[in-house]
């Protein structure tokens, strides 16, 4: 088995959908979106519909779904919840569809649609995600959300640690210099990851907000093994 290629994408604004085709995209969206999908998984959620404008997510509303929207931070007026993973709880989504509509995070999903496979990632499933990615021989990229097609610290951070991993794999190689910036990142993050991501422009914002207190949940490590992937449109989870 040969090398397979490892890039990261930092902002949506970057992203070049002819040239990953055929690759593993990994959105990242870690304050809140990303961790929110993963901790609806965790909590038995049994499916999720990504809706990147807010009539589709009206319009779910209207058929009865459950829907979590939200735009710079607030929920929607129509909405369920917002995208905290706290509001993921196991009471409310447990064996439910969720349509979920994010500031970023949705949005990009449907940028991507035409890779290999789609999954969601965050530091709440690093390991599961990593371990899973390396067991695909594919190339893959890694897909910060950024901020309004900007660049981010917080993802960033987090495609630094991940692609840290891919590559102590053995498995992969990169020339890519935004994969070699995120691990460099990573460096001066990982030994006080809530000190560095204090510097945030997104956490100064949920702060401002008032919506910052999932802040270290979001920053944890392993809460879960669920792994949402994108099949024929819905998210759904796969460990195989």
């Amino acid at each position: 088995m040969g090398l397979r290629k490892l890039e990261t994408c930092f902002s949506p604004a970057l992203y070049e959908a002819d040239q990953h085709s055929g690759s593993i995209v990994v959105i990242i969206d870690i304050l809140r979106a990303s961790s929110a999908i993963c901790t609806a998984f965790a909590n038995g959620a049994s499916s999720i519909i990504p809706v990147a404008e807010v009539h589709e997510a009206k319009e779910y509303k209207k058929r009865g779904y459950l829907v979590a929207a939200e735009r710079d931070g607030y929920v929607l007026d129509f909405a369920d919840f917002g995208n905290s993973p706290f509001n993921f709880t196991s009471e409310k989504v447990a064996g439910k569809s969720i349509i979920y509509s994010t500031t970023n995070g949705t949005g990009i999903i449907k940028l991507a649609s035409a890779a290999g496979a789609i999954v969601i990632g965050s530091f709440l499933n690093i390991s599961a995600l990593t371990d899973w990615i390396i067991k695909q021989d594919k190339d893959v990229v890694l897909f910060c959300a950024g901020w309004k097609n900007r660049f981010n610290l917080e993802d960033s951070v987090c495609a630094g640690a991940m692609a840290e991993r891919l590559l102590e794999s053995g498995n992969y190689e990169t020339i890519c210099d935004s994969t070699l910036a995120a691990v460099d990142l990573w460096g001066l993050a990982k030994g006080d990851l809530p000190g560095y991501i204090e510097k945030a422009a997104q956490r100064s914002r949920l702060r401002s907000k008032g919506l910052d207190d999932c802040i270290n949940f979001c920053l944890t490590a392993d809460f879960t093994n669920k792994i949402p992937v994108i099949k024929e449109g819905l998210l759904v989870n796969n460990i195989s």
